[in-house]
């Protein structure tokens, strides 16, 4: 049986008083490569700053497994976060640290490890995505997609249970997002992970997501949900159909070689 890692019951987001979403619920199961998408402005981004507690729902609630992230306390609030790993767009590297100064951050922050043990784990994070070797490397010493995989490897510092990315792919090419693409699948494999991805990339969506939400920037709620590959083969709304095939109604007989 699925085992769900979060439950969205009933969310609500807004900026004061302007709507952003309503009456949202799904669940994200563990294993899921879990893709959260729509159109531009309709709210993805402020949905996973909700499911990582950096915003706070104007109603609903968030559970992990059966603790509601609301309402608890501040040390269990920190217990339940602390089994998230977050990489945002921009990678968030430190540019005055090196890389292995901005994977070992989480870690002398939130562990009493020995500097040893800490730069062992440093090595072994950036070996997982092909960094071995960069370790005092400057960010600005690097190319995009190896400041991704450098923001994924600090990611995963803690050895988090899920895995948080909004849209990882932006500003790369698309030999370098598929090879991000195909890292994730074997980190979610490897470290039996759950993920959870803000995007438009149709490649990344079709190649990697396994369940999905589509967030409807006009009616402020979410309308679908289900693997991409069965809402784009069986719904009949044109948004979706619109999104999934970006007009080209006929791409692979709706089912994704575009």
């Amino acid at each position: 049986m699925n085992q769900a890692v979060i439950s969205v019951r009933n969310l609500s987001m807004a900026y004061g008083e302007v709507l952003i979403q309503r009456d949202l619920n799904f669940t994200i199961n563990r294993g899921d490569i879990f893709v959260i998408m729509g159109g531009s402005g309709c709210g993805k981004s402020t949905l996973l700053r909700h499911l990582i507690g950096l915003q706070a729902p104007a109603q609903g609630e968030i559970f992990y497994g059966g603790a509601s992230l609301l309402a608890a306390g501040p040390q269990a609030r920190q217990q339940l976060l602390r089994k998230n790993g977050v990489l945002f767009q921009s990678g968030g590297l430190l540019s005055s640290l090196t890389l292995a100064e901005n994977v070992a951050l989480p870690l002398t922050e939130s562990t009493r490890l020995a500097a040893k043990k800490i730069r062992d784990i440093v090595a072994y994070k950036l070996a997982l995505v092909g960094l071995a070797g960069f370790e005092d490397y400057y960010p600005a010493q690097l190319s995009g997609g190896m400041q991704k995989r450098a923001g994924l490897a600090r990611a995963m510092a803690l050895d988090p249970d899920i895995l948080f990315f909004d849209e990882p792919s932006a500003g790369l090419d698309p030999i370098t997002a598929k090879h991000l693409d195909d890292l994730i699948l074997r980190l979610r494999d490897s470290l039996s992970a759950t993920v959870v991805i803000v995007t438009h990339e149709l490649a990344s969506i079709f190649a990697i997501g396994s369940n999905a939400i589509f967030l409807d920037a006009d009616s402020k709620t979410l309308i679908a949900s289900g693997s991409p590959h069965e809402l784009l083969a069986s719904s009949s709304d044109p948004k979706i159909i619109q999104f999934l095939t970006r007009g080209n109604h006929q791409a692979a007989d709706k089912g994704v070689n575009a």
